[in-house]
């Protein structure tokens, strides 16, 4: 995540600074299903390292509990009640890790943290939508926790959602331009009809139809049958102006059919400026050759009244 620290200015000696800057913090958020976690944590926290992500929601984990882990470089917070379901969790990086002040486990498939990014707070959400081919109540559940966690975000912080939600959204925006982009791939199934119709209630849009990629930077899933898109990312609409990128990287796979998706936002930080202390200086531009010799006498007289009085 990088950042700068602006200079101090003014004149005179002593300490300067004391006023702020506002500089910009690239912040890189991802999100995969990762098929398991188990005999993939220290693989998973390199890939996210090299890949520079700082928060990552990741989807069917299958660790069982309600806890946090340190998994090498990252934290992880994982959410998981029944074994053998789904469970999410979110891997926060060491930069970030201790600006965590509030997780939120809701169930198998639903869980948040909160995040103090210089003056701003991040609401992260790692969700799991439930196949298309599951029981319509447990699509339901999902869809009311998510609503009522989204309802309790205050206006003034941002809001971030990762997850597979096991739907198609269509390449085409369909009805849905204010929250689909028109740069997505594959048709429009039932399971992502009830994702469109959320982003459209709570003013989201979902980021990875906003920038138009090749086929292979939309694809989230990909098997030797299929290919399609079924994981997304989305913001407030009116943090949109915040995204500057959004791709799936292809090459890191994981043994798991689903691809790594990640989004860069720019997120504006107040730093105070550092204390920079001052020393008299010196202007020799406009010493003129009577001056010099002046100054030699001079100095060369303080220099016989110091020796002067040392003995």
């Amino acid at each position: 995540m990088g950042s700068g620290v602006g200079q101090g200015s003014g004149g005179g000696t002593g300490p300067k600074g004391g006023k702020w800057n506002t500089v910009a913090c690239r912040l890189r958020i991802g999100s995969w299903d990762i098929g398991t976690l188990t005999g993939k944590s220290i693989e998973l926290e390199k890939i996210l390292q090299k890949r520079r992500v700082n928060i990552a929601c990741v989807q069917e984990s299958r660790w069982v509990g309600s806890k946090a882990r340190n998994v090498d470089g990252y934290k992880l917070w994982f959410s998981g009640v029944v074994k053998g379901n789904n469970k999410v969790g979110i891997l926060v990086d060491r930069e970030l890790r201790e600006s965590v002040v509030k997780i939120r486990w809701v169930n198998d498939i639903l869980m948040a943290i909160k995040v103090i990014v210089g003056g701003s707070t991040l609401n992260v959400i790692s969700a799991y939508a439930p196949q298309t081919s599951l029981d319509e109540e447990v699509k339901r559940r999902l869809w009311e926790a998510l609503d009522e966690m989204v309802r309790g975000i205050p206006p003034t912080e941002k809001l971030f959602i990762g997850g597979d939600f096991n739907g198609h959204v269509q390449s085409s925006t369909g009805g849905y331009g204010e929250v689909h982009g028109g740069f997505n791939f594959g048709d429009r199934n039932g399971g992502c009809t009830s994702l469109l119709y959320f982003a459209r209630a709570f003013e989201l849009v979902i980021v990875n139809s906003m920038f138009p990629k090749r086929e292979e930077h939309l694809v989230t899933f990909w098997s030797i049958v299929v290919k399609t898109q079924i994981d997304y990312l989305l913001l407030k609409r009116c943090d949109r102006g915040l995204c500057e990128h959004c791709k799936v990287i292809p090459i890191e796979n994981l043994a798991t059919r689903h691809r790594l998706l990640v989004m860069d936002v720019g997120i504006l930080m107040k730093r105070k400026k550092r204390f920079v202390w001052d020393q008299s200086r010196i202007t020799w531009g406009a010493l003129s050759k009577d001056n010099a010799h002046e100054l030699e006498s001079r100095l060369t007289n303080m220099g016989a009244l110091k020796s002067s009085g040392g003995r």
